[in-house]
C-alpha cells in the first residue's frame, strides 16, 4: 500500500505539477540512493538534500525503490569496478589509506568494493539519467500521457474491483 501511494503520486507529478527539472532532479537523487547500498553516509546526505531542496520527493522515492531492485542484479559488476578502483590502481592507494583513517570513513563504507563500484557507476550515470528523465517527463506530458490514459490496459485496470476498492480506501478520511 505504501509503495502504491508513491506510484500514484509519481503519476500525478508526471501528468502535471512541478517543472520537469525538479522532477528529474528528484529522480536522479533516488537513482543514486537506489543503485548504491542504502546504509551509507552519502545516501543519508543525499536524502537530507532531497528533503531540504525543492525536488519532488515522490520521484525520489519512486526511483529509489525502482533502482534498488535493479541494482541487486548488477552487484557483481559493481564489485569488479570497486575492486579495480580500490585495489588495482596503484596511484590512489595512499589516498584510500588516508581516507580510511578519517573518523567519518566507516560511515561511508567506501572500502567495500560494491559500495565503491556502485557509487562510481551512479556518479558516472547521473547526467545521462537526469537528461533522459527530463526528456521523458516532457514527452509524457506532451504526447504519451493521453495515449496511455486512453489505452485498453489502463481502462481495464481502472475497471477492476480491486482498483476501485483501493481508490475508495485512499480517498477515505481517517
Amino acid at each position: 500500500m505504501f509503495f502504491l501511494q508513491f506510484i500514484s503520486k509519481f503519476i500525478k507529478v508526471l501528468r502535471a505539477g512541478e517543472s520537469p527539472p525538479l522532477v528529474a532532479g528528484g529522480f536522479v537523487m533516488g537513482f543514486v540512493v537506489g543503485i548504491t547500498p542504502l546504509l551509507t553516509l552519502q545516501n543519508v546526505l543525499i536524502l537530507v538534500a532531497a528533503i531540504l531542496t525543492r525536488v519532488n520527493l515522490a520521484s525520489v522515492f519512486f526511483a529509489m525503490f525502482l533502482f534498488s531492485f535493479i541494482a541487486f542484479f548488477f552487484d557483481p559488476v559493481f564489485h569488479n569496478i570497486g575492486y579495480f578502483a580500490l585495489a588495482q590502481i596503484e596511484n590512489v592507494k595512499p589516498l584510500w589509506t588516508m581516507v580510511y583513517n578519517w573518523p567519518i570513513a566507516p560511515f561511508t563504507r567506501f572500502y567495500n568494493t560494491v559500495v565503491m563500484g556502485s557509487l562510481l557507476t551512479a556518479l558516472a550515470l547521473t547526467w545521462p539519467v537526469y537528461f533522459l528523465a527530463k526528456k521523458g517527463i516532457i514527452a509524457y506530458r506532451s504526447t504519451w500521457g493521453e495515449k496511455i490514459e486512453n489505452s485498453k490496459f489502463i481502462k481495464a485496470v481502472k475497471g477492476n474491483v480491486l482498483f476501485k476498492w483501493y481508490v475508495r480506501m485512499r480517498d477515505m478520511e481517517w
